[in-house]
């Protein structure tokens, strides 16, 4: 039987930065994983990508990871757009009058993957196991045992479920999540842009969705994220290259001119998802688990981030026993409001943002404005948009 504090079950970005976070200070951690273990990039771009705040770089740099994950093609973005394709309004922020240097960071989920994982590896408090799948979990009052399918006990102290948005853990305990479908599909893909990018985030809301561009290293490719009904979604993705290349430049208004696919496009469907109890005695969730977002903003990755930053520092600190039922119901209420909070934002913007009412076309092209132009009500955007 092989003993350890914390078994993570899901070896993505957010378990892996637990674990490593753990492991720093000196905790035992197992990841039990059933896909194979992270990869370096190879050179075409990945199609999934997150939009890094400063304090998710802030949890990295204190990890001891940035610098990998920088230089893994991590592209800095000092400007942000926001427009509304159906009226006249518009954001912009720019880092230079925040006296910041970058707003964010757009880097593929790949790199930081296999920059933890490279972490991790040279920590002997930290056991990975990718490539296994559990077979059973029990708990008792003070510990969880869990079985794996080639029949070794694992041991543990607290159980962490970072196991994604259908999380087998979360459905083994029964733990019970709301949830509600944005009748919304995700189409993501690598483009080449006829004009550079400027280092410039883009976003579009257009009547079925928002559209967003997303800077990457090179000057003339962009990632994007078109959230549309699930219909166009299909007859988007039924496209040939050269008709999906016309209907996504003008979506995009030209704004850095024709817009030319590159590989494959991925379309995935969104749903919010909450879950209702993070904690069932010595078992708790985090990231996907306990909570999806719509990803117009971008918050996803970072909402995860700031679970597992929550959770290192609680763990790292607890006076009384490790992992005690205090310091674990502390977590579970602290970031189910902050997950609250921003479930209800998004779910707001997306229907300020969604049809073509003409009521709805002026509040948006005034709203827009008016945060444009008055500064204290424009900081607090940015300071959302940074994560802070």
């Amino acid at each position: 039987m092989q003993q350890v504090q914390v078994c993570i079950v899901g070896g993505g970005c957010v378990g892996l930065a637990l674990a490593l976070g753990l492991a720093k200070h000196n905790v035992s951690v197992m990841v039990l994983d059933a896909g194979p273990e992270p990869q370096p990039l190879n050179e075409s771009y990945a199609v999934r990508v997150s939009a890094i705040s400063l304090a998710s770089q802030s949890l990295f740099e204190s990890l001891g990871v940035w610098d990998a994950i920088k230089a893994q093609r991590a592209t800095a973005y000092r400007k942000m757009s926001v427009c509304d394709a159906d009226s006249f309004g518009r954001i912009q922020f720019n880092a230079q009058q925040l006296a910041l240097p970058e707003l964010g960071h757009i880097i593929e989920n790949d790199a930081i993957r296999y920059a933890l994982y490279q972490a991790l590896q040279q920590h002997s408090q930290a056991s990975l196991m990718f490539g296994s799948r559990y077979q059973s979990i029990h708990q008792t009052d003070s510990d969880v045992l869990i079985t794996l399918e080639q029949g070794m006990p694992v041991m543990a102290k607290l159980l962490v479920a970072a196991d994604g948005a259908n999380s087998g853990v979360r459905s083994q305990f029964k733990l019970p999540i709301s949830f509600w479908d944005y009748d919304h599909h995700a189409i993501v893909a690598t483009i080449k842009t006829e004009q550079p990018h400027d280092a410039t985030a883009r976003q579009v809301f257009l009547p079925d969705g928002p559209l967003a561009l997303l800077p990457l290293s090179d000057p003339h490719t962009q990632s994007i994220v078109w959230s549309t009904a699930p219909d166009h979604a299909r007859e988007l993705m039924a496209m040939d290259e050269l008709s999906f290349n016309k209907a996504l430049s003008a979506a995009s208004d030209l704004q850095c001119g024709l817009c030319m696919v590159q590989g494959e496009r991925a379309v995935f469907p969104l749903t919010m998802r909450y879950a209702q109890q993070w904690l069932t005695g010595k078992v708790v969730l985090m990231g996907d688990a306990a909570h999806t977002i719509h990803p117009l903003a971008g918050l996803g990755m970072n909402l995860g981030l700031k679970d597992a930053a929550h959770l290192i520092k609680a763990l790292s600190e607890d006076s009384e026993e490790f992992a005690s039922h205090r310091t674990l119901r502390e977590y579970e209420r602290s970031r189910k409001l902050d997950a609250q909070k921003h479930i209800a934002m998004m779910q707001g913007l997306k229907e300020l943002f969604s049809g073509s009412h003409p009521l709805k076309k002026l509040v948006r092209g005034v709203g827009l404005n008016v945060v444009d132009n008055l500064g204290p009500i424009k900081d607090l955007f940015v300071q959302q948009a940074i994560g802070e």
